[in-house]
């Protein structure tokens, strides 16, 4: 029975998804202009996606981005501009990061 136990416990660290299940909605948000329109995009991030995305480009092979572990995808660093501007271009209850997290998708309702 002990024996049992113990493999049931292992298998539920071997048949485990991954820890957290991103959405794409900040892809959506970045690469569909149907999502978000351009103006509509610049009111939420105050740049247009260009400009994001020259942003980016600046910052993306920088090591603290390639050191994050489990980090999702390649894009990790788009990501986290695309927060710090939403962050920045909000204030009052806009700003609150649990509004931040659902809006791009990257947190859940608890």
């Amino acid at each position: 029975m002990v024996a049992e136990l113990a493999v049931l416990k292992l298998s539920q660290y071997l048949f485990q998804g991954s820890y957290r299940q991103w959405d794409s909605n900040w892809e959506c948000m970045l690469y569909d202009g149907k999502y978000l329109t351009d103006d509509e995009f610049l009111s939420h991030f105050c740049m247009d996606r260009s400009c994001v995305m020259q942003l980016n480009w600046l910052v993306e092979d920088d090591q603290e981005f390639r050191s994050v572990s489990g980090k999702m995808g390649e894009r990790s660093s788009m990501l986290h501009i695309m927060v710090l501007l939403k962050f920045l271009g909000s204030y009052g209850n806009e700003a609150a990061l649990q509004k931040l997290g659902l809006m791009m998708g990257i947190s859940k309702v608890q």
